[in-house]
């Protein structure tokens, strides 16, 4: 008997979670060039006619690269589904997935995340090309409140953050980079930072991509006069994302940033 009520129990669970995941639908964008990319959407619950809504875009890490459209969501997927926040934050979210063989940000493998090794070129590679084009898309529906336009990513998807906030700065309100890197040059000679709020985080114990790359970019991004913050965890590791989704007022903050 209790063997079949905890069958029961997991069969529910189970059915709970791909409920949720199917809530973000599936979908394969196809460029201006005909290349493809996978990519999950989350819609508000309710579109009301005649209102706008924020569009976040969210760049996974290298772990979740593949061609499942499924991996993608498995940081950071949840938190949008939370009923709470879907009902005080209505919003779009685009959570499109990186090829095995890619990386976000840069054409190639950086040979070492140490800022001085991440590459100084201004340009995106062409599958942060693909992304500013699904962006695009979105960003210019009727129902999308283009001065409420968010971008977020963790860890390869932190560096994809600062290359979009570096090449496209007059489209985001507000970027969230956790755990990321970038090349001191590359953001020093980026133009309109200023336009943009910063929410960096990081861990002081991260043996994956070092903590000097958000240290770095914090003190360049408040030399270009941007509103930037910076919350280091003390003893954590790589997974900085999991105490950073779960700081007090991370949601409230993200929606109320809205460009002048």
């Amino acid at each position: 008997m209790k063997l079949w009520i905890c069958f029961i129990f997991f069969f529910l669970l189970c059915g709970e979670s791909a409920f949720a995941q199917q809530e973000y639908e599936k979908h394969v964008f196809v460029s201006s060039k005909g290349d493809s990319l996978l990519y999950r959407l989350l819609r508000p619950e309710a579109v009301k006619p005649g209102k706008k809504y924020p569009l976040i875009l969210f760049l996974h890490g290298a772990g979740e690269r593949g061609n499942d459209n499924q991996k993608q969501l498995k940081h950071g997927g949840q938190m949008f589904l939370n009923p709470v926040y879907r009902e005080k934050y209505p919003a779009y979210v685009l959570f499109p997935q990186c090829p095995s063989d890619g990386f976000w940000g840069y054409r190639e493998y950086p040979p070492s995340f140490a800022p001085s090794d991440m590459s100084p070129e201004q340009a995106l590679g062409s599958l942060l090309s693909m992304v500013k084009e699904l962006l695009d898309t979105y960003r210019n529906l009727p129902e999308v409140d283009t001065k409420r336009i968010y971008i977020m990513g963790m860890s390869m998807g932190a560096m994809g953050t600062y290359s979009m906030v570096c090449c496209y700065p007059e489209i985001f309100a507000a970027a969230i980079p956790i755990c990321g890197t970038v090349n001191p040059k590359r953001l020093s000679a980026a133009k309109g930072l200023k336009l943009i709020k910063f929410r960096i985080f990081h861990g002081d114990a991260d043996n994956v991509v070092p903590v000097s790359g958000s240290r770095i970019a914090y003190k360049i991004l408040k030399e270009h006069g941007a509103e930037v913050d910076y919350t280091e965890f003390v003893g954590c590791e790589h997974n900085s994302w999991n105490p950073a989704f779960n700081t007090p007022g991370f949601m409230e903050w993200l929606f109320s940033q809205k460009k002048k």
